[in-house]
């Protein structure tokens, strides 16, 4: 004799393995599961910006820095002072290469190795 519930269970069991071979199904309550990964791009917005600028920033600092530690406060400046007399764009680059706080920071920080 045959069970009826069986058609009934065979149903689910054809429906769960399904879903397993789409790759869902896998997630518990606390775990990163298939949803996590499939919004990922979309989560993350903005943020995919911030780690590359940051690096870029804290080059062009460590650049700066070193430079303004090899050749000197007063030969620096008077090369900015230079490109301040320039086209629009040299007086960009010296607005960008002025020695702020952090550069020479950096500076005092590279002077105490050399």
């Amino acid at each position: 004799m045959r069970d009826p519930n069986m058609k009934n269970f065979q149903g689910r069991l054809r429906r769960i393995e399904s879903i397993h071979r789409s790759g869902g199904g896998f997630e518990a309550a606390g775990t990163l599961g298939h949803s996590y990964y499939t919004n990922l791009k979309r989560r993350r917005g903005a943020s995919r910006w911030i780690l590359p600028l940051a690096l870029v920033l804290g080059a062009v600092i460590l650049v700066k820095g070193a430079v303004h530690a090899q050749i000197g406060a007063a030969t620096y400046d008077s090369r900015i002072e230079t490109m301040r007399a320039g086209d629009t764009a040299d007086r960009i680059g010296a607005y960008v290469l002025q020695a702020d706080p952090l550069t020479l920071f950096v500076s005092d920080f590279f002077r105490t190795f050399h």
